[in-house]
């Protein structure tokens, strides 16, 4: 099989479903290759940002997606060597329309916006359809993908290749496209755990003994993210479910009658934490945005966040060569001074925190972190704004395009 469109997109994560969705409501022709059948898959980026949410009021979409099943954290707090908690951010200081971050299966987000994208004439969306290389022309420009689907293997021919296919970007591969990688030295393992009295909605790390982790509360359950050190997975797991258990109880305590509700390690779902990025983003014929373009560490969950303005950046600068045949280098080129200095920054922060606030809790080293800023930030509680804007909005905030904005549709 082989077919003609104007933009493929490949992937349907959050960056290329929003891409797809704005490129469609400009009027372009778009067809979004996603390889599995559903977005079923756990413990994904899950935290929808002040700007997102925003985002999602200037495209009409915020009243069906406040009917989706979420929780809110305004607030995150540190605790001091004596115990008490101080405020590190408070996303109730912003200035925006929903100051909390939305805790939501990003499956549900992704459902939302598909079938939003179903109802633009120019928007196809294909599950089940693997992309298996690139295509090229006479001229060495990448013209397309090709693809296995459960009716055959197909070629998708496209004035642009939009890759959104993550931080293992085939793609990316096969167009030469390497990125740097910075060195990070732990994992994430993600679980859940039952609600109990004594944890609240705010986001409140735990660190004790050389174990770090967060407690995210979620509609009837505890998201866990356990910071471990890079390559000790297998170790660890070998120690077996009742040595978890017992090292959960012992960082929180309020888990203690509930720990043996976590059944086995298949439970526990590691995370190998990447940071990399990009030097060039794209080829003739060929865009990279989100994780394809700029691996995040799971610090402040801002990586579906950034992937979501790549998309908006994208489809704003992007909308019009494609409606008009003729996007070209320079077109792909001003997406990627647009978007590389927040990715930049935002990485840059990461690392500096892995370095001096994660790291050393396994590596025994000093921790540098803002441990001289708590007492500040108790007397100025205003102080508290400023990381909350760095995580909640981003260095450099997306807004809808025009031809993308449509009133709010109240759905029942």
């Amino acid at each position: 099989m082989s077919e003609k469109t104007t933009c493929v997109v490949v992937g349907g994560g959050p960056a290329g479903i929003f891409a797809g969705l704005l490129l469609a409501r400009a009027g372009v022709e778009v067809v979004v290759l996603e390889k599995h059948g559903d977005f079923l898959r756990d413990f994904r980026g899950d935290t929808v940002h002040p700007s997102t949410l925003r985002l999602l009021d200037e495209l009409g979409l915020f009243e069906r997606f406040d009917k989706l099943p979420h929780t809110k954290l305004q607030r995150m707090r540190v605790t001091k060597p004596d115990g008490q908690q101080v405020v590190m951010a408070d996303l109730t200081r912003l200035r925006t329309p929903h100051p909390y971050i939305a805790m939501v299966p990003q499956w549900d987000l992704l459902d939302m916006l598909a079938e939003v994208g179903s109802e633009e004439p120019d928007f196809d969306l294909r599950m089940n359809h693997e992309v298996t290389g690139l295509l090229w022309d006479e001229s060495g420009r990448v013209s397309g993908v090709r693809y296995e689907s459960p009716t055959g293997i197909g070629e998708l021919h496209a004035d642009l290749t939009l890759v959104c296919d993550g931080r293992w970007s085939l793609c990316r591969q096969e167009a030469g496209l390497v990125p740097r990688e910075f060195p990070v030295g732990t994992d994430i393992w993600w679980f859940r755990a039952p609600r109990v009295p004594g944890i609240g909605e705010e986001l409140v790390p735990r660190f004790k003994d050389g174990k770090l982790l967060g407690i995210i509360p979620r509609q009837g359950y505890l998201q866990i993210p356990q910071f471990i050190r890079k390559g000790d997975d297998a170790r660890l797991r070998a120690r077996g479910v009742e040595a978890f258990r017992d090292d959960l109880a012992d960082v929180v305590p309020e888990l203690s009658g509930v720990v043996d509700e976590i059944e086995s390690m298949d439970e526990v779902k590691l995370l190998d934490v990447r940071i990399n990025r990009l030097s060039r983003w794209y080829t003739d014929g060929l865009l990279c945005i989100g994780d394809a373009a700029h691996a995040m560490s799971g610090l402040g969950g801002v990586g579906i966040n950034l992937a979501v303005q790549d998309a908006v950046a994208a489809a704003r600068i992007l909308a019009a060569p494609l409606r008009e045949k003729r996007v070209a280098r320079e077109d792909l080129a001003a997406v990627q001074r647009r978007r590389m200095f927040p990715a930049v920054v935002t990485q840059a922060a990461q690392i500096l925190a892995h370095r001096h606030l994660v790291d050393p809790v396994f590596t025994g080293g000093k921790l540098s972190g803002p441990g001289w800023l708590l007492p500040i930030i108790e007397r100025f509680g205003w102080l508290t704004v400023i990381p909350a804007y760095f995580i909640g909005i981003g260095v450099r905030p997306e807004h809808a395009p025009a031809f993308a904005r449509r009133a709010t549709v109240v759905r029942a």
